[in-house]
């Protein structure tokens, strides 16, 4: 019966869903491991010193350097691995652990989730331009995330997989500046209590990913088909 459907469909049509279903999927992994959501907060409260406007040029620089951090790891990935040595499935297992870490912290807001230490916090406030460090790195661009890059790198067949995942980091990016400028906003009507929620929802989503790298360097290494 699929096989059947497959041939009814105009092979254009198949190419259209092949392409969507990647955008979808990489953009979904990669904004549920940015998790802009969670940085709110901490935007809001590194930034309360700044006017309307410092505080919108910063987000707009923190996404242009999350951006650029993100493509140039989904670009040279592969290569950096293959001058350490690093096998494909090794990658996606040490990946699918740390994104596992960042998932689990994100379970539990309360405890864990995306937070800078007290002394990062201290730094940052004396800091006139704290768009690339802590928002950029580790913040938004982190390990987790450069993790989920790398993924796609490694995943990718040619030249189409790596554009789609590029428009993929590129929209990430957008919809993070988009979250932080209107962080002020969003944080009074979403309240504590629903970033948690999206947090954790986001933190299941993360969890589902790790999980399926790990799977999938393990099936890599062992030449099965899952």
């Amino acid at each position: 019966m699929i096989e059947l459907f497959v041939e009814m469909v105009p092979e254009h049509s198949v190419a259209i869903i092949g392409v969507a279903a990647l955008m979808f999927a990489s953009f979904s992994s990669l904004f549920s491991v940015v998790n802009p959501l969670a940085a709110m907060p901490i935007f809001l409260s590194l930034t309360e010193r700044f006017n309307e406007k410092e505080r919108i040029k910063t987000a707009k620089r923190a996404s242009v350097y999350m951006f650029g951090v993100l493509i140039t790891f989904l670009l040279i990935g592969t290569f950096i691995l293959s001058f350490f040595g690093i096998s494909l499935a090794g990658i996606r297992i040490a990946g699918g652990l740390i994104i596992m870490r960042a998932a689990y912290s994100m379970l539990n807001p309360e405890t864990g989730g995306k937070k800078l230490t007290d002394e990062d916090k201290a730094a940052a406030q004396e800091k006139e331009d704290i768009s690339f460090s802590p928002l950029a790195l580790p913040l938004l661009s982190g390990p987790g995330s450069i993790a989920v890059v790398i993924g796609f790198a490694t995943q990718a067949d040619g030249f189409v997989d790596y554009l789609i995942n590029g428009v993929a980091v590129l929209l990430v990016s957008l919809l993070t500046y988009g979250i932080l400028r209107l962080a002020p906003i969003s944080a009074k009507y979403i309240g504590p209590t629903g970033l948690n929620v999206m947090t954790r929802l986001m933190g299941f989503i993360a969890l589902a990913i790790s999980v399926q790298f790990i799977l999938s360097g393990i099936a890599r290494y062992y030449n099965l088909a899952i």
